[in-house]
Protein backbone atom coordinates (compact mmCIF):
# COMPACT_ATOMS: atom_id res chain seq x y z
CA UNK A 1 0.00 0.00 0.00
CA UNK A 2 1.30 3.44 -0.88
CA UNK A 3 2.29 5.60 2.07
CA UNK A 4 1.55 9.29 2.52
CA UNK A 5 4.16 11.17 0.59
CA UNK A 6 6.61 13.43 2.36
CA UNK A 7 8.46 16.46 1.03
CA UNK A 8 11.43 17.99 2.76
CA UNK A 9 12.33 21.29 4.27
CA UNK A 10 11.30 23.11 7.42
CA UNK A 11 9.26 25.60 5.40
CA UNK A 12 7.19 22.82 3.83
CA UNK A 13 6.75 21.17 7.22
CA UNK A 14 5.33 24.40 8.67
CA UNK A 15 3.11 24.89 5.62
CA UNK A 16 1.76 21.33 5.87
CA UNK A 17 1.05 21.74 9.58
CA UNK A 18 -0.70 25.10 9.12
CA UNK A 19 -2.87 23.63 6.37
CA UNK A 20 -3.98 20.71 8.53
CA UNK A 21 -4.46 22.96 11.58
CA UNK A 22 -6.75 25.21 9.55
CA UNK A 23 -8.71 22.19 8.35
CA UNK A 24 -9.13 20.77 11.85
CA UNK A 25 -10.27 24.11 13.27
CA UNK A 26 -12.85 24.45 10.50
CA UNK A 27 -14.11 20.95 11.31
CA UNK A 28 -14.38 21.91 14.98
CA UNK A 29 -16.47 24.96 14.08
CA UNK A 30 -18.84 22.76 12.11
CA UNK A 31 -19.11 20.14 14.87
CA UNK A 32 -20.98 22.53 17.14
CA UNK A 33 -22.66 19.88 19.31
CA UNK A 34 -19.33 18.42 20.47
CA UNK A 35 -17.94 21.88 21.20
CA UNK A 36 -21.02 22.86 23.17
CA UNK A 37 -21.00 19.62 25.15
CA UNK A 38 -17.35 20.11 26.14
CA UNK A 39 -18.40 23.46 27.65
CA UNK A 40 -21.89 22.74 28.96
CA UNK A 41 -21.08 19.50 30.78
CA UNK A 42 -18.27 20.99 32.95
CA UNK A 43 -20.52 23.98 33.70
CA UNK A 44 -23.30 21.65 34.81
CA UNK A 45 -20.87 19.66 36.94
CA UNK A 46 -19.56 22.85 38.56
CA UNK A 47 -23.10 24.05 39.30
CA UNK A 48 -24.01 20.64 40.75
CA UNK A 49 -21.04 20.47 43.10
CA UNK A 50 -21.11 24.13 44.13
CA UNK A 51 -24.85 24.54 44.70
CA UNK A 52 -25.93 20.99 45.63
CA UNK A 53 -22.97 19.25 47.28
CA UNK A 54 -20.75 22.19 48.21
CA UNK A 55 -22.47 22.94 51.50
CA UNK A 56 -21.87 19.40 52.75
CA UNK A 57 -18.18 19.15 51.75
CA UNK A 58 -15.58 20.56 54.13
CA UNK A 59 -12.36 21.54 52.38
CA UNK A 60 -11.18 24.16 54.83
CA UNK A 61 -11.96 26.93 52.38
CA UNK A 62 -14.85 28.24 50.30
CA UNK A 63 -15.81 25.25 48.20
CA UNK A 64 -16.02 27.03 44.87
CA UNK A 65 -12.40 28.14 45.24
CA UNK A 66 -11.49 24.52 45.87
CA UNK A 67 -13.47 22.90 43.06
CA UNK A 68 -12.84 25.27 40.13
CA UNK A 69 -9.29 23.97 39.34
CA UNK A 70 -10.72 20.45 39.19
CA UNK A 71 -13.52 21.58 36.88
CA UNK A 72 -10.94 23.24 34.61
CA UNK A 73 -9.07 19.95 34.24
CA UNK A 74 -12.33 18.09 33.73
CA UNK A 75 -13.14 20.56 30.96
CA UNK A 76 -9.78 20.03 29.26
CA UNK A 77 -10.30 16.28 29.46
CA UNK A 78 -13.60 16.50 27.59
CA UNK A 79 -12.04 18.79 25.00
CA UNK A 80 -9.06 16.51 24.43
CA UNK A 81 -11.19 13.36 24.27
CA UNK A 82 -13.00 14.68 21.20
CA UNK A 83 -9.62 14.60 19.44
CA UNK A 84 -9.70 10.80 19.51
CA UNK A 85 -13.03 10.80 17.68
CA UNK A 86 -11.84 13.32 15.08
CA UNK A 87 -8.71 11.30 14.35
CA UNK A 88 -10.71 8.05 14.20
CA UNK A 89 -13.08 9.66 11.71
CA UNK A 90 -10.14 10.51 9.45
CA UNK A 91 -8.62 7.05 9.83
CA UNK A 92 -11.85 5.22 8.96
CA UNK A 93 -12.99 7.50 6.14
CA UNK A 94 -11.48 8.27 2.75
CA UNK A 95 -9.51 11.23 4.12
CA UNK A 96 -6.26 9.32 4.61
CA UNK A 97 -6.55 7.74 1.16
CA UNK A 98 -6.85 11.20 -0.41
CA UNK A 99 -3.81 12.41 1.50
CA UNK A 100 -1.76 9.56 0.06
CA UNK A 101 -1.82 11.28 -3.31
CA UNK A 102 -0.55 14.57 -1.88
CA UNK A 103 3.03 15.57 -1.01
CA UNK A 104 2.25 16.18 2.65
CA UNK A 105 4.01 15.16 5.83
CA UNK A 106 2.14 12.47 7.71
CA UNK A 107 2.86 14.17 11.04
CA UNK A 108 0.84 17.22 9.89
CA UNK A 109 -2.39 15.20 10.07
CA UNK A 110 -2.12 14.57 13.79
CA UNK A 111 -0.57 18.00 14.44
CA UNK A 112 -3.68 19.61 12.97
CA UNK A 113 -6.00 17.69 15.28
CA UNK A 114 -3.89 18.43 18.36
CA UNK A 115 -3.67 22.14 17.56
CA UNK A 116 -7.44 22.29 17.09
CA UNK A 117 -7.81 20.60 20.48
CA UNK A 118 -5.71 23.35 22.08
CA UNK A 119 -7.89 26.03 20.47
CA UNK A 120 -11.10 24.31 21.63
CA UNK A 121 -9.75 23.98 25.14
CA UNK A 122 -8.68 27.63 25.23
CA UNK A 123 -12.23 28.66 24.39
CA UNK A 124 -13.96 26.27 26.79
CA UNK A 125 -11.56 26.98 29.67
CA UNK A 126 -12.03 30.72 29.28
CA UNK A 127 -15.82 30.29 29.41
CA UNK A 128 -15.63 28.00 32.45
CA UNK A 129 -13.40 30.44 34.35
CA UNK A 130 -15.70 33.33 33.46
CA UNK A 131 -18.72 31.36 34.69
CA UNK A 132 -16.88 30.39 37.87
CA UNK A 133 -16.11 34.04 38.66
CA UNK A 134 -19.79 34.87 38.11
CA UNK A 135 -20.66 32.09 40.59
CA UNK A 136 -18.32 33.45 43.26
CA UNK A 137 -14.85 32.13 42.44
CA UNK A 138 -12.33 34.65 43.77
CA UNK A 139 -8.74 33.83 42.80
CA UNK A 140 -6.00 35.99 44.28
CA UNK A 141 -3.33 34.99 41.77
CA UNK A 142 -0.80 37.44 40.40
CA UNK A 143 -0.16 37.85 36.68
CA UNK A 144 2.84 35.54 37.02
CA UNK A 145 0.71 32.94 38.80
CA UNK A 146 -1.88 33.06 36.01
CA UNK A 147 0.84 32.64 33.39
CA UNK A 148 2.37 29.68 35.22
CA UNK A 149 -1.05 28.04 35.61
CA UNK A 150 -1.82 28.64 31.92
CA UNK A 151 1.54 27.15 30.92
CA UNK A 152 0.97 24.02 32.98
CA UNK A 153 -2.56 23.63 31.62
CA UNK A 154 -1.24 24.02 28.06
CA UNK A 155 1.31 21.27 28.68
CA UNK A 156 -1.43 19.09 30.17
CA UNK A 157 -3.79 19.70 27.22
CA UNK A 158 -1.02 18.89 24.73
CA UNK A 159 -0.23 15.66 26.56
CA UNK A 160 -3.88 14.57 26.67
CA UNK A 161 -4.47 15.61 23.06
CA UNK A 162 -1.55 13.56 21.74
CA UNK A 163 -2.68 10.62 23.86
CA UNK A 164 -6.19 11.00 22.43
CA UNK A 165 -4.74 11.22 18.91
CA UNK A 166 -2.95 7.91 19.45
CA UNK A 167 -6.17 6.31 20.70
CA UNK A 168 -7.96 7.66 17.63
CA UNK A 169 -5.39 6.05 15.34
CA UNK A 170 -5.91 2.56 16.74
CA UNK A 171 -9.70 2.86 17.07
CA UNK A 172 -11.73 0.91 14.54
CA UNK A 173 -14.57 3.43 14.57
CA UNK A 174 -15.56 6.80 16.00
CA UNK A 175 -17.66 5.02 18.63
CA UNK A 176 -14.76 2.86 19.78
CA UNK A 177 -12.54 5.96 19.96
CA UNK A 178 -15.06 7.47 22.35
CA UNK A 179 -14.88 4.34 24.49
CA UNK A 180 -11.07 4.28 24.50
CA UNK A 181 -10.90 7.90 25.66
CA UNK A 182 -13.22 7.22 28.61
CA UNK A 183 -10.29 6.90 31.04
CA UNK A 184 -9.18 10.51 30.58
CA UNK A 185 -12.74 11.60 31.37
CA UNK A 186 -13.06 9.37 34.42
CA UNK A 187 -9.64 9.86 36.03
CA UNK A 188 -10.37 13.37 37.43
CA UNK A 189 -13.08 11.85 39.63
CA UNK A 190 -10.35 9.74 41.31
CA UNK A 191 -8.28 12.79 42.19
CA UNK A 192 -8.44 15.80 44.49
CA UNK A 193 -10.71 17.61 42.02
CA UNK A 194 -13.86 17.49 44.14
CA UNK A 195 -12.83 16.34 47.62
CA UNK A 196 -9.55 16.17 49.55
CA UNK A 197 -7.84 12.85 48.95
CA UNK A 198 -7.46 12.11 52.68
CA UNK A 199 -11.26 11.72 52.94
CA UNK A 200 -11.23 8.76 50.53
CA UNK A 201 -10.95 5.08 51.53
CA UNK A 202 -7.35 3.93 51.82
CA UNK A 203 -7.24 2.07 48.49
CA UNK A 204 -8.68 5.06 46.60
CA UNK A 205 -6.41 7.44 48.48
CA UNK A 206 -3.39 5.54 47.13
CA UNK A 207 -4.75 5.77 43.57
CA UNK A 208 -5.62 9.46 43.79
CA UNK A 209 -2.23 10.40 45.23
CA UNK A 210 -0.24 8.49 42.59
CA UNK A 211 -1.81 9.54 39.31
CA UNK A 212 -0.97 12.57 37.15
CA UNK A 213 -4.12 14.63 37.58
CA UNK A 214 -3.91 15.21 41.34
CA UNK A 215 -0.54 17.07 41.30
CA UNK A 216 -1.68 19.13 38.29
CA UNK A 217 -4.90 20.11 40.08
CA UNK A 218 -3.05 20.89 43.32
CA UNK A 219 -0.53 23.04 41.47
CA UNK A 220 -3.19 25.00 39.58
CA UNK A 221 -5.19 25.36 42.81
CA UNK A 222 -2.15 26.67 44.69
CA UNK A 223 -1.27 29.14 41.93
CA UNK A 224 -4.81 30.53 41.69
CA UNK A 225 -5.58 30.66 45.41
CA UNK A 226 -2.16 31.63 46.75
CA UNK A 227 -1.50 28.55 48.87
CA UNK A 228 1.88 26.84 49.15
CA UNK A 229 2.86 24.63 46.22
CA UNK A 230 5.78 22.77 47.79
CA UNK A 231 7.18 20.10 45.46
CA UNK A 232 3.80 19.48 43.81
CA UNK A 233 4.65 21.82 40.94
CA UNK A 234 7.72 19.84 39.93
CA UNK A 235 5.80 16.56 40.18
CA UNK A 236 3.01 17.96 37.99
CA UNK A 237 5.54 19.24 35.46
CA UNK A 238 7.31 15.88 35.35
CA UNK A 239 4.02 14.01 34.84
CA UNK A 240 2.90 16.33 32.03
CA UNK A 241 6.28 16.37 30.27
CA UNK A 242 6.62 12.59 30.48
CA UNK A 243 3.06 12.00 29.31
CA UNK A 244 3.48 14.46 26.44
CA UNK A 245 6.73 12.89 25.26
CA UNK A 246 5.40 9.35 25.49
CA UNK A 247 2.06 10.20 23.87
CA UNK A 248 3.68 12.07 20.98
CA UNK A 249 6.09 9.25 20.20
CA UNK A 250 3.37 6.61 20.51
CA UNK A 251 0.83 8.50 18.38
CA UNK A 252 3.38 9.19 15.62
CA UNK A 253 4.54 5.55 15.60
CA UNK A 254 1.00 4.17 15.53
CA UNK A 255 0.05 6.53 12.70
CA UNK A 256 3.06 5.55 10.57
CA UNK A 257 2.44 1.88 11.26
CA UNK A 258 -1.23 2.06 10.28
CA UNK A 259 -0.77 4.20 7.17
CA UNK A 260 2.15 2.06 5.99
CA UNK A 261 0.26 -1.18 6.60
Amino acid sequence: MTTIAVHGGARNAVSDSLTMIGRSIRLSRRNVDTLIMSIVLPLLMMSLFVYVFGGAIDTGTQYINYVVPGIILLCTGYGAASTAMSVADDMTSSMIDRLRSLPIRSSAVLTGHVAASVVRNLLSTTIVIGAAIAMGFRPNATVTDWMLAAGLLLLYVLALSWLAAGLGVIAKSVESASTLSFLMLFLPYLSSAFVPTHTMPSFLHAVSENQPITPVIETVRSLLTGTSIGNTGWIALAWCAGLLTGSFILAAWLFRRRTNG
